[in-house]
């Protein structure tokens, strides 16, 4: 089963690794990939990548370029339009939030080609600051919140359950692990949900190896920035974006990290922040409220202030485009 047409916008490392591992998965009968950069960065990748098809026997069909019409008719769309996270010459590395004037204006793009030609597709947005630009989404747009949604829970989880997998000596499969919040600094790995084989973290850990491990885990896309120095992590995104659009093109009610919108669930209305949510073929079918200590709750409350003052400069930054 595949849906018919995937939309990707956005050719740079992220939708690059899109690209290859959606025509692979066979996650659609059609893509579209479109991106900007001369002279044709997205046609240019996609023709790479179908000429190595006949070598991994998988047919590919696509419609790629510069232009938004390349996406008409998309049914799912990934977006990862944004400039990233880079190291600079002085060796310091940009906030997400530092980057979000120039990828508002980029958005505000998105949204107007979203509308025109796939207004009615289900959104994953990977562009960073994550939080800000879901957001961005949903104010122009006005998408059914169950239709619009931002992969970093998935990725974030991913990274705490890779960190604790070395730390514990077993395999990533024996870890469970959730991390709440803005995909930031902020963000909020939740320890009591974090299990070993089934067994509490700390049967195989110990509590100053977590605290480094969290730690980790909250700074690990810098680490990623710091080390390439040429760019962000990109193969990990889109691994993770791809969970997402799996459980919604194959309905698997699958229980994921996701960046979604809040209407008094965590006590929190009108913003997107990541917490567990059940994806299936009508995208965000449920957000589940998982049981929090008090600390978990104090750290949620400031990483959620973090992501409401950030969608507060990007309502003030609409107001002057």
């Amino acid at each position: 089963m595949s849906i018919n047409k995937l939309g990707l916008i956005g050719g740079g490392n992220i939708g690059g690794v899109l690209f290859a591992e959606a025509a692979k998965r066979r996650l659609a009968k059609r893509i579209g990939f479109m991106d900007i950069k001369p002279p044709d960065l997205a046609k240019g990748k996609a023709l790479d990548i179908a000429e190595g098809a006949p070598t991994i026997s998988t047919d590919i069909h696509y419609d790629a370029g510069k232009e938004f019409n390349v996406l008409e008719g998309s049914e799912i769309v990934i977006n990862t339009a944004g400039v990233p996270r880079t190291k600079r010459p002085d060796g310091t590395i940009p906030t997400r939030e530092e980057l979000l004037q120039t990828n508002i204006k980029i958005t505000k793009s998105v949204a107007e080609g979203i509308q025109k030609y796939c207004p009615d597709a289900t959104i994953i947005s990977i562009a960073n600051p994550l939080d800000a630009i879901v957001y961005t989404l949903y104010k122009i747009l006005q998408t059914p919140k169950n239709k619009l949604m931002g992969m970093a829970g998935q990725l974030d989880s991913g990274r705490y359950r890779y960190f604790v997998a070395q730390e514990a000596g077993v395999s990533v499969e024996n870890v469970e692990a959730l991390v709440l919040g803005g995909h930031g600094d902020n963000m909020v790995p939740i320890r009591s949900c974090c299990r070993v084989g089934g067994m509490p973290v700390e049967k195989f850990v110990s509590k100053e190896a977590l605290d480094a491990i969290e730690t980790r885990t909250r700074k690990a896309g810098g680490e990623v920035v710091g080390l390439m120095g040429i760019g962000s992590a990109f193969v990990s995104p889109a691994w993770a974006a791809l969970d997402m659009a799996e459980a919604i093109i194959y309905d698997k009610n699958k229980i994921i990290a996701t960046c979604a919108l809040l209407e008094g669930e965590y006590g929190v209305n009108g913003l997107f922040v990541g917490v567990p949510a059940i994806l299936n073929k009508e995208g965000v079918a449920k957000v589940i409220e998982a049981d929090l200590n008090s600390a978990e709750k104090e750290a949620l409350a400031k990483s959620v202030a973090g992501v409401r003052n950030t969608c507060d400069e990007v309502e003030a930054m609409l107001k002057t485009m």
